[in-house]
């Protein structure tokens, strides 16, 4: 499981060093791809195929399951770590979630997100003030 928040820089280069916690649970390859809200999402290969299998159940005969699975595939790149642990994130990739230095890396359960410092630290506050309530709106459980 990967959780916590983390801030690394991106190099002139594209690479960024994935937090030292989150390395071993990712394996040696694994996939970068768009994720929502302009951040990216980084999955160890054993739930990539997992997520893949359920994408393969979306009806291709609706205009919305087409268009999701080609955004989200059409992103996706296996990346690997090199000896000082970092990844190399793919232009496009960096271009879409607006990577150019100052980078933020969270562990969200089952995935890696990585956000540009500005979209994490403006997303952050705008759902921090309505954490409660969507709590309230999509958990059966107390915490």
């Amino acid at each position: 499981m990967f959780m916590g928040e983390h801030h690394h820089n991106i190099d002139d280069k594209g690479r960024m060093i994935i937090p030292s916690r989150f390395r071993e649970a990712l394996g040696k390859t694994f996939v970068i791809t768009r994720g929502m809200d302009e951040c990216l999402f980084v999955y160890p290969m054993e739930e990539w195929q997992l997520l893949e299998k359920k994408m393969e159940n979306l009806p291709f005969t609706k205009k919305d399951a087409r268009a999701f699975t080609r955004f989200f595939f059409s992103g996706a790149s296996e990346c690997e770590l090199d000896k000082q642990g970092r990844t190399m994130i793919p232009a496009t990739l960096r271009q879409y979630a607006g990577l150019s230095k100052e980078c933020v890396v969270i562990g969200v359960s089952a995935r890696v997100e990585i956000w540009s410092k500005e979209n994490w630290e403006r997303y952050f506050s705008a759902s921090q003030e309505s954490f409660s309530e969507i709590a309230e709106n999509i958990a059966d459980f107390d915490f």
